[in-house]
């Protein structure tokens, strides 16, 4: 996989899954636009992908706010000339409560930063590629709850699966136009969101639901990503891809 002449947005790029795309993209020869509401965070993984010899600049960008992810597109296309790569990588937890009990505060908050910040990456990430003239691939980072429920998860579960439909809206929209639209399902994956407010028998009991054994790494997710943002993978669009270990062959 080879993304020479490339320029790429990974939002949610600081930590993580969003880290580890990144730094394969740049290490495979793409211009990265490293986006995080954290900037420092964001700086430190321009600083591991300059280790790498790669290409990178990083972007604070809020995907609950329509303006900035604007200004997100805009500053790829103005600093590396185009826009041809993107993963809606951004997106948040909530809290452990029945659907009769979630706060509204906390359903707002996360229908509008891991499904409004979906649309709005899609929205203006489109309109540059085709202004670049030279199609796209873009990957929204779903869930394996974009597929099956999870008690005390209701927002987050439900705007995991609206994100498979919207991804498959869009990619029927703009297939013609040779943009790529894909969405990824992993299941439990060991990354600082998941695993840093939770105590080693709670992760265990988590690694333990998949049938693998253990949970996921930052690196796995990352190969289906940049595979499915690659010329290898030129007639997949519109679909939603799981990477559970088994989770969902149970």
């Amino acid at each position: 996989m080879d993304f020479k002449g490339k320029t790429a947005i990974v939002t949610g790029a600081g930590s993580g899954i969003g880290a580890a795309i990144a730094l394969e993209l740049a290490t495979r020869g793409a211009h990265v636009v490293v986006a995080d509401i954290d900037h420092s965070s964001a700086v430190d993984t321009v600083t591991r992908i300059a280790s790498e010899v790669g290409s990178a600049l990083a972007f604070e960008v809020d995907v609950a706010d329509a303006e900035s992810v604007r200004e997100m597109a805009n500053f790829a296309v103005k600093e590396f000339g185009g826009l041809h790569l993107a993963v809606n990588n951004a997106g948040i937890g909530g809290p452990s409560e029945t659907t009769a009990d979630y706060p509204l505060e906390d359903w707002r908050k996360i229908i509008d930063v891991n499904l409004n910040g979906v649309f709005y990456g899609l929205k203006y990430e489109i309109a540059a590629m085709l202004e670049t003239g030279e199609g796209g691939a873009i990957v929204n980072m779903s869930s394996v709850l974009g597929s099956v429920g999870r008690p005390k998860a209701c927002a987050y579960v439900a705007t995991k699966h609206a994100l498979v439909g919207l991804t498959k809206v869009a990619a029927m929209e703009f297939a013609a136009r040779n943009i790529r639209i894909n969405a990824i399902g992993p299941a439990f994956i060991d990354t600082p969101l998941l695993t840093k407010n939770l105590d080693p028998d709670v992760i265990e009991s988590l690694a333990e639901l998949h049938p693998v054994g253990r949970l996921g790494t930052p690196t796995e997710v990352s190969a289906l990503t940049c595979f499915l943002l690659s010329s290898q993978a030129s007639f997949i669009t519109g679909s939603y891809h799981l990477i559970d270990g088994g989770y969902t062959a149970r």
